[in-house]
């Protein structure tokens, strides 16, 4: 494939990638999504004195760590492949509270597989 973009060093895939990559970074600074985190916080009563909280994963309503739970999306954001894709790309990642839920890193997996 040619590398046409960024002077010559991103090929097309490589850009729509970082571009993809990049809204993904942002979108956890996104108010909705910290607030899924923390309606599904809960404290941590267990033998590790560092750990404060626990998160419930909605789906098989177990507590996790922070490094096991995902935030996913209900509607998929879908592929960002050309321009054409991006403004219904980021109105899905950018959604609402209603749009995303909490869960373990077992049962995203489940949902993505």
């Amino acid at each position: 494939m040619p590398k046409v973009r960024n002077a010559g060093t991103f090929t097309e895939q490589m850009f729509w990638n970082w571009i993809r990559s990049t809204l993904r970074r942002k979108s956890m600074f996104w108010k909705p999504i910290a607030n899924v985190r923390n309606k599904a916080k809960v404290p941590y009563n267990g033998p590790n004195k560092r750990r404060k909280f626990s998160f419930i994963c909605s789906s098989c309503n177990k507590a996790f760590s922070a490094k096991e739970v995902a935030v996913h999306h209900l509607i998929e954001c879908g592929s960002l492949t050309c321009a054409a894709d991006l403004p219904g790309f980021v109105e899905r990642l950018f959604c609402e509270e209603e749009g995303l839920t909490l869960l373990c890193n077992k049962c995203h997996n489940k949902i993505h597989e």
